[in-house]
């Protein structure tokens, strides 16, 4: 079994920008050794289209299949980090930054990629598709009124555009410090 997702990936410069903002966080002043606050690495960040989980290993090129299929038709479209949030609730909370720019283009893609992952029976999770990147999984380690201005922050937040021009089927080694290994990379049509 192999773990799965779809994805795309931001920018050098779009990371560089967000992740100067991101370094004024409570979350970020907060990570310390003996007291985490979970931050994600950035060479890890991206936005998931699709998460299909764990995948035998003998349906993962059908997988790389859907990919290739759905970049077949779509053009390459142009967002930014913009805005932020939270999912979640104390011990479970998750901060997250938004994404601006061509989101409708953004669901167009993951909608594809969907399809294709459908039509060649790949299981994916099937929740609505919310276009952000993690910044950390602070749960209950920091205060609710310091994680309060961090999302304030981020709301304030409009980074450099970037165009998506590819999509990622990469594999997923879960742990302390997660493993991610690009299994397949297609590029978009246009």
């Amino acid at each position: 079994m192999t773990r799965l997702f779809v994805c795309v990936d931001p920018s050098p410069a779009a990371v560089a920008d967000l992740g100067a903002v991101v370094d004024g966080l409570e979350v970020a002043r907060a990570n310390a050794p003996g007291h985490s606050t979970r931050m994600a690495a950035r060479g890890r960040w991206h936005i998931t289209l699709a998460f299909l989980g764990d995948i035998p290993d003998d349906r993962v090129d059908r997988a790389a299949e859907a990919l290739t299929a759905a970049a077949a038709d779509l053009r390459p479209v142009t967002v930014q980090f913009a805005g932020g949030g939270t999912f979640g609730r104390g011990g479970f909370t998750i901060l997250w930054a938004g994404i601006g720019g061509d989101v409708d283009g953004l669901r167009a893609l993951a909608q594809a990629v969907r399809a294709q992952l459908r039509r060649r029976r790949i299981p994916f999770d099937a929740k609505a598709f919310r276009p952000h990147v993690t910044i950390s999984r602070p749960g209950a380690r920091v205060a609710s009124d310091l994680l309060e201005h961090d999302v304030a922050t981020l709301e304030a937040y409009a980074g450099a555009e970037w165009t998506v021009a590819g999509l990622h089927l990469v594999s997923s080694q879960l742990g302390p410090n997660p493993v991610y290994t690009t299994v397949a990379s297609v590029q978009l049509a246009g």
